[in-house]
């Protein structure tokens, strides 16, 4: 697994073969990206990585400069091994959370202006994750959501949809809060 792009662009980590998680290959990653370039500074930005697996996400905000990453994981292997490739990096702008995402969204007190959610393409509550997000109000306005899915899901009539993107195996819906008009 490596960092497209940022401060630590190229460095690697070695996933253990032991893992169930199934991280977002380079390809697609470097592919959403780019995409979400033209929505989104990363610079200065507070990001939530749910369902992080491997870390590769959320190591990618940081190294784009996020000003803070929480990232929720629910296996202990997996979150340790999170933990120590922030510790690799020296990074102290990430919260590194050992949880359910489905308790952690329920409970959330806090907004976000980017939200990535890469759940298991089998977890059978994976249809009512974008509406979860928008019902607790976790981004703010204008903030935006990725949310990687299998190719059997649809979610071009969501509330908020703003476009999908294929590469490969993989998809992405983005979602998009709009700003409200103050008075």
């Amino acid at each position: 697994m490596r960092i497209i792009t940022g401060i630590y662009k190229g460095r690697h980590f070695d996933i253990p073969r032991s893992f169930k998680a199934r991280p977002t290959t380079d390809f697609a990653k470097e592919n959403i990206f780019n995409v979400l370039n033209n929505y989104i500074d990363f610079e200065g930005i507070k990001a939530l990585d749910l369902f992080s697996g491997t870390g590769s996400i959320s190591l990618e905000l940081v190294s784009r400069g996020c000003e803070q990453v929480v990232s929720i994981e629910m296996d202990r292997d997996h979150h340790r091994f999170i933990q120590e490739c922030f510790r690799k990096l020296e990074g102290n702008n990430v919260q590194c959370i050992r949880g359910d995402v489905f308790r952690y969204i329920k409970s959330c007190k806090q907004q976000f202006d980017f939200i990535f959610a890469d759940p298991p393409y089998a977890l059978k509550e994976l249809p009512t994750i974008p509406g979860l997000i928008f019902e607790k109000n976790l981004l703010k306005d204008g903030g935006i959501l990725v949310f990687e899915h299998g190719k059997e899901y649809d979610f071009s009539d969501a509330p908020h949809f703003v476009e999908h993107r294929n590469y490969g195996s993989v998809n992405f819906s983005i979602f998009r809060k709009e700003a409200t008009a103050s008075l």
